[in-house]
């Protein structure tokens, strides 16, 4: 018996092939929906049917974590955004790249809403990624002075955005960026 604890850590080909696999389905269900065929998911991503099969056994699994790895990537950009630029701007930046997650999800809402329980996750998921990230963007640009003070939570611009951009089409997502544009405006003070 081995005196190593804790899961094995993948392979780096196969961390490649997962990151590979991610990429190549986002791409695919932003284009031909969640329901394409694996070939083509498996033809972009460089790997054969069984690779995919392997790390993502059921549809749900792949579906599941393209939206995970996404929730993931706008949680982690946050530090970013505001390292590179002020705290309005970083919290603008990062509710326009919220609103691209979203147009994504658009995509994948009836396999979301499908009642699949591998899916029941993923609203905690959201909000525990997304709310801390948010938060402290939001809680930079207040202490810059350059939003008001107690205008809003977190909490309310993860309910309000998504609702904001509830759309059908690209000319109701550019609807839906000119609206959060205007709320963000209208939590400003005035201030630059």
């Amino acid at each position: 018996m081995s005196g190593r604890t804790g899961a094995r850590r993948p392979r780096s080909d196969a961390q490649r092939n997962v990151e590979a696999l991610l990429d190549a389905a986002r791409r695919v269900f932003d284009t031909s929906g969640v329901d394409a065929p694996a070939k083509e998911i498996t033809d972009l991503a460089g790997v054969g049917v069984g690779t995919l099969y392997r790390h993502f056994p059921q549809r749900a699994d792949l579906v599941k974590a393209v939206v995970e790895t996404g929730i993931d990537a706008l949680a982690d950009a946050g530090p970013q955004l505001a390292s590179e630029h002020p705290p309005v701007e970083a919290l603008t930046h990062w509710l326009d790249r919220f609103i691209d997650l979203l147009a994504t999800k658009r995509g994948l809402a009836s396999a979301l809403h499908s009642g699949n329980p591998a899916f029941d996750g993923l609203p905690g998921h959201f909000t525990h990624r997304l709310g801390p990230a948010l938060a402290a963007l939001l809680d930079a640009a207040v202490g810059d002075g350059a939003i008001r003070r107690d205008a809003v939570s977190a909490e309310d611009l993860l309910f309000a955005v998504p609702q904001l951009c509830r759309a059908a089409s690209d000319a109701d997502l550019a609807r839906g960026r000119r609206l959060v544009a205007l709320l963000v405006e209208g939590l400003r003070t005035g201030r630059p």
